[in-house]
């Protein structure tokens, strides 16, 4: 899809907003803030239905205001396309296409897919395992949008089956709560095992990208653009989840919470054989964290035909020169969004850029 053009309406410091984007590369600068982000916020929120900033939807709406509205027009075939949601504060949330009002918020998972470069990236290989859960789930949702079916049914499960299991840690489990835990504990098994299974579906696509894409941002410092590795490390998928859960049925139960399942599996990252969370340095770190958004872009492009538009997030400014070149001579020459706070990094050929001042676009 390309991005003709974005409104918004009460929409973090905005209150109102119609902003034109190039077919290339738009650069938006302006202090820090001032807005910037949330520009790309709002594009990234038609795209997941979420903030690449982890935030809640009551968060994105404009102090003192009841929602916020963001609209967004392109193409996609050779067709035109015009995206809405609308983000209340509280309750359910609106959304259409072509001004066709959809069932369910869901399905307009697909409509525009965007790849999102931001300084947090820095946590996929630093925080803990949730975030690389996240990372890997939110690539099979960019590549098949039902996959966000699959990762919620698991989520209401999850906690159905933990609140069984802190019934029955708070007292003794009878045989109707155990029987009703034997319910459960089959939809667990087979929307983990589904779930399981893709996880390491798209892991074994994404090491080659991994691969190269780490060797073009990091200069191949590590000697051996090989050395850089993502293993799913999820011990239940030996035998099934369903053997698992009855193999930890008596701890689960004497815990109160759900011990195996795709809630705590991990990515494990390495380079040079070593893990790259608590042995890697700053820069193979970032060098990491990059590689791993460049490989998912690769994979989902590759798979659905088209490439997302990339939004970068002040990147530059957390990389040295090196890499920061690195990154401008491999990034995908197709649509992006720039944000910065200094001038347009070198190398970079913008299309046109725009400057962001207290939520005004000039």
């Amino acid at each position: 899809m390309r991005l003709d053009r974005l409104w918004l309406t009460d929409f973090r410091n905005y209150e109102s907003l119609d902003l034109s984007f190039a077919p290339g590369l738009t650069v938006v600068q302006g202090d820090n803030g001032q807005g910037k982000t949330s520009l790309l916020e709002a594009i990234g929120y038609l795209a997941a239905l979420s903030s690449f900033r982890g935030v809640p939807n009551d968060a994105l709406v404009r102090q003192g205001c009841a929602r916020a509205v963001v609209r967004a027009q392109g193409q996609r075939e050779d067709r035109e396309l015009l995206l809405e949601a609308e983000i209340p504060t509280s309750g359910r949330g609106r959304v259409a296409v072509n001004r066709q009002p959809l069932r369910r918020a869901r399905d307009l998972l697909g409509a525009l897919r965007t790849t999102v470069f931001s300084p947090d990236d820095l946590a996929l290989v630093k925080a803990g395992p949730s975030e690389r859960r996240r990372y890997i789930d939110d690539v099979l949702v960019a590549l098949h949008p039902r996959n966000d079916a699959l990762r919620a049914d698991l989520d209401r499960i999850l906690r159905q089956r933990n609140t069984l299991l802190r019934q029955a840690a708070a007292q003794r489990a009878d045989a109707e709560l155990l029987a009703t835990l034997d319910v459960w504990d089959a939809k667990f098994a087979e929307t983990g095992d589904a779930l399981g299974a893709a996880r390491e579906e798209l892991l074994d696509r994404l090491q080659p990208e991994l691969t190269k894409a780490y060797a073009q941002v990091s200069g191949d410092r590590a000697g051996s653009a090989g050395e850089v590795a993502a293993v799913y490390d999820a011990s239940w998928r030996a035998t099934g989840l369903g053997d698992a859960l009855a193999n930890a049925r008596v701890d689960e139960l004497r815990r109160g919470v759900s011990l195996v399942g795709p809630h705590r599996d991990e990515l494990v990252l390495t380079v040079g054989g070593m893990p790259a969370r608590t042995h890697g340095s700053q820069g193979e770190q970032r060098s990491l964290a990059l590689a791993l958004r460049l490989a998912a872009h690769a994979v989902v492009t590759t798979s659905v035909g088209e490439s997302p538009v990339l939004l970068l997030d002040d990147v530059f400014s957390e990389l040295d020169e090196t890499r920061a070149a690195a990154l401008v001579t491999h990034l995908p020459s197709r649509q992006a969004v720039l944000t910065t706070a200094g001038r347009v990094p070198p190398g970079v050929t913008a299309d046109l850029v725009v400057r962001v001042t207290d939520g005004r676009v000039t």
